[in-house]
């Protein structure tokens, strides 16, 4: 499994080539919701679906189904694989190089992928079948993962080519995301998908805290190139799961032939559209900024060792997961753009502590409240993602918030990186901190969620 770049979160189901969060797409968001979705069952028929609240069932109901127990059980493996791959690239490269801007590029190369393939990607998730084209992704991601452990084995692995394979993971899981997204509904009964959609969170943001800090245990006793090895055998799991899985045949409303014209009409509408223009906006602003973090973390951690950086991002996806617990209570207290403001905030001040304070303590406390604060940012903007465009065109809508937010991301962390280059990792973060801050003045103009965009149902596909 791969989630399309850097630190994205929840969601998608999907591995993440170095990145925080995930998700992306949406199984923190429908926690946070918990009602009203309206799944996609079938190929491009996307039929009515009211689920009931989450608390009015049992959460652990899913695992009582062996479809979905089997998946959440490979995907957790997977995600795991996928963090030890994350701390092996970042730590591989600080051993290459000391280069913050060499650093920042094994996230942008993650990230760039979505430039090369995020919207035709959305587009062939509508047109073909979802679990070949995921069977091929998933095979893409293991012979990139494979290839790369063995290259770092026997030596031969330089900055350049540590990108590229980055790169090739990156396009793999910018391909997996869109269509794993859109098989979630037909993997749980109507009557657990909400619960389903939370435990599929839950299970990203367990590996996110276990799997940094394995991986920094495997990486200080074997290298990093054991580390890409155990992540591309992780995947064998959501593989072998897709090969039995007898998906009834689904029913398309594209023909292959009219991708392009799928392709266009989605950014036609998304181009007139103001609820569009409002999540893109606030994505970008967001994610230029705080792309400066998690690009420069591992030359901030590099004092403390590999196991000292897996453990830092473990304290990260530990406050994630506390997040993601909270986050119902957040949803209830606060309004959408006033949770994204504060969370925005808290984020600034622990990306100004990782450029400021040196003490391994402290630094694990700010990545803790990173966690936090990331998670909150990101499953809100994934929420108003999921709900501004009607359903025919969810996954092309999709498909667009993760241009922006991953382009964001991956412009960022070249950026803050060269900046870091002339002026050192402490001013480069400061900035990047004082960056969100004036960020959060889009809001006033840019709001997430004011009446008029509030939906009627929402689509967790």
């Amino acid at each position: 499994m791969a989630t399309s770049g850097a630190w994205q979160d929840p969601g998608s189901p999907a591995k993440a080539t170095v990145d925080f969060v995930g998700s992306a797409a949406g199984t923190a968001a429908g926690r946070a919701l918990g009602e009203g979705c309206e799944p996609m069952s079938e190929l491009g028929s996307m039929p009515q679906m009211p689920i009931a609240p989450l608390r009015q069932r049992k959460v652990l109901g899913p695992l009582h189904e062996p479809l979905f127990r089997s998946l959440w059980i490979a995907a957790v493996v997977s995600y795991t694989g996928t963090w030890m791959q994350n701390v092996g690239a970042a730590w591989l490269m600080t051993s290459l190089t000391m280069s913050p801007l060499m650093v920042g590029l094994v996230q942008a190369a993650g990230s760039i992928a979505v430039f090369l393939v995020v919207l035709p990607a959305g587009a062939i998730a509508d047109v073909i079948d979802r679990r070949k084209l995921l069977l091929i992704t998933q095979t893409w991601m293991v012979l990139a993962a494979a290839g790369l452990g063995v290259l770092t084995l026997a030596g031969k692995v330089s900055p350049a080519l540590l990108l590229l394979f980055t790169l090739l993971m990156g396009i793999g899981a910018v391909l997996n995301d869109p269509a794993w997204q859109a098989i979630t509904p037909e993997t749980v009964s109507q009557q657990n998908f909400a619960a389903g959609i939370a435990l599929n969170s839950a299970g990203f943001n367990v590996a996110r805290a276990i799997g940094p800090a394995l991986g920094g245990l495997v990486i200080a006793a074997a290298g990093s190139g054991i580390a890409f090895l155990l992540n591309a055998f992780s995947f064998f799991g959501v593989i072998y799961f897709l090969y039995r899985w007898k998906r009834p045949p689904g029913r398309t409303t594209l023909r292959a032939t009219h991708m392009t014209e799928a392709m266009f009409d989605g950014l036609r509408h998304m181009r007139g559209s103001p609820e569009v223009k409002c999540v893109l906006v606030r994505s970008a602003v967001f994610s230029i900024s705080a792309s400066a973090l998690p690009a420069l973390l591992p030359l901030v951690a590099h004092p403390f060792g590999s196991q000292g950086y897996g453990l830092l991002l473990g304290f990260f996806g530990l406050g994630a997961l506390l997040g993601a617990t909270l986050m119902p209570f957040f949803r209830r207290t606060f309004s959408t753009d006033a949770l994204v403001s504060a969370a925005t905030v808290v984020f600034a001040f622990t990306t100004y502590a990782g450029g400021r304070w040196h003490s391994f303590p402290v630094l694990s406390v700010a990545m803790f409240a990173a966690g936090v604060a990331w998670i909150q940012v990101l499953a809100s903007l994934n929420v108003s993602a999921q709900t501004m465009c009607p359903a025919h065109m969810r996954a092309r809508a999709i498909s667009m918030y993760l241009l922006v937010l991953q382009g964001g991301l991956a412009g960022g962390a070249a950026l803050w990186g060269a900046i870091a280059e002339s002026v050192g990792i402490g001013r480069s973060l400061l900035c990047a901190a004082l960056g969100l801050l004036v960020g959060i003045l889009a809001a006033g103009w840019f709001k997430l969620n004011p009446p008029e965009m509030q939906p009627s149902t929402v689509g967790m596909d």
